[in-house]
């Protein structure tokens, strides 16, 4: 009779904890996509053997590099706080890198060094934590089909919605002229 009065709370608090920890990591996502401040990330051409994997776009961005003092003191794949801030056009730019938590009244992302390269100038190599946009499995096919396309045509701005709250960053839309990739997939398949 012990053990059941025991083991009920304890399935109960079990049950809880299960629920909780997917739904704080839903609100945490929902509470940067709210009240976040949103970034235009302008994307870069990628090896077009390779953009898609699966059922989504692996994106890569014109701002991720960014001239250091000294390259002894990054390590790959370590942990670092990339400020942004906005050029005249609108679109983010970094304007600097730390390996220090920011101030959270500054628009920041937690990154990744990617890699350091050493020529005339020492340049960090940032990773996004955002670099994939996941479609759906219908769609996917012709997402790469247009994201490639809009990458080879130097006319066409194809950028990222992302949006920064506290070192958070969530990946809104992929867009190319200020057209939800989404619409342009769907306006591809209505014409096949």
């Amino acid at each position: 009779m012990n053990s059941k009065k025991v083991l009920f709370p304890l399935f109960i608090l079990v049950v809880l904890a299960q629920l909780y920890v997917p739904a704080k990591m839903i609100w945490d996502k929902e509470d940067v996509l709210d009240s976040g401040k949103e970034f235009k990330f302008k994307t870069a051409p990628i090896d077009p053997s390779d953009p898609f994997r699966g059922k989504y776009i692996v994106l890569s961005y014109d701002e991720n590099t960014i001239e250091i003092p000294d390259e002894h003191d990054w390590i790959r794949g370590e942990v670092i706080y990339v400020s942004m801030i906005e050029d005249n056009e609108g679109f983010a730019k970094i304007k600097a890198v730390s390996k220090e938590k920011l101030d959270p009244n500054e628009d920041f992302v937690k990154a990744e060094v990617g890699f350091i390269t050493s020529f005339d100038t020492t340049k960090l190599t940032i990773d996004y934590p955002f670099d994939r946009f996941y479609m759906e499995e219908s769609k996917a096919y012709d997402a790469e089909l247009t994201y490639r396309e809009s990458q080879r045509d130097t006319t066409k701005i194809t950028y990222a919605l992302v949006n920064l709250k506290n070192g958070d960053a969530v990946l809104k839309d992929v867009l190319i002229d200020g057209i939800p990739i989404r619409a342009l997939v769907k306006a591809r398949q209505e014409e096949n």
